[in-house]
């Protein structure tokens, strides 16, 4: 299959990878870091879609997006920290003041798994936030070391998947998911 990563300007391809399955519902399409809490848990069905549907018109979009053979596989969210619920985070710390852009949020279609796209997204994020000008890149992975992840909790990623991408240990967190601790990894872009 041939893998390209682009920018996340088309609302229909995103809502195929992070949309809910329920039009109704208040979840998903990955906002939970991206708007404020109180707006997060207000918006529901149409009004949810709508708030996406302007995030893929604005610069820089939501995220980044692989396609598979022109075909929407897989999804990462992106964006500058300071835009972000990352800000404000006290579990994940800031280790100093650059305007570092954070990677946060992985989805492969199923179908679609374990045939390179969580690495394609990596490299196509990082080759993103580059042409923006970021500085750096963060993620927040967690640090699973040999264990297997559940598979509901591996949409932040593993510290092995950053490694791989060339991003180090850049700090600890006090942020846990699924009884893993989650560490701060970082990509110099400069």
């Amino acid at each position: 299959m041939d893998i390209e990563v682009r920018p996340a300007t088309e609302f229909e391809d995103v809502a195929v990878l992070v949309g809910p399955k329920k039009p109704t519902s208040n979840v998903c399409f990955c906002l939970s870091y991206r708007i404020g809490s109180k707006e997060n848990v207000a918006l529901r069905g149409a009004a949810r879609a709508e708030r996406v549907r302007e995030l893929c018109h604005q610069d820089p979009p939501p995220g980044v997006i692989a396609y598979g053979d022109g075909e929407p596989v897989g999804w990462a969210a992106l964006h500058p920290r300071r835009e972000t619920s990352f800000a404000r985070n006290r579990l994940i710390p800031h280790i100093d003041d650059l305007d570092v852009w954070s990677l946060w949020c992985f989805r492969v279609r199923p179908g679609f798994r374990k045939q390179g796209i969580m690495h394609a997204l990596i490299d196509g994020a990082v080759s993103y936030a580059r042409e923006q000008g970021a500085p750096a890149i963060e993620g927040y992975p967690v640090d699973n070391g040999v264990d297997r992840v559940n598979l509901t909790m591996a949409y932040v990623g593993t510290r092995s998947l950053f490694e791989g991408a060339g991003f180090t240990k850049a700090a600890d967190t006090d942020s846990v998911l699924d009884g893993f601790p989650r560490v701060l990894m970082r990509l110099d872009l400069g």
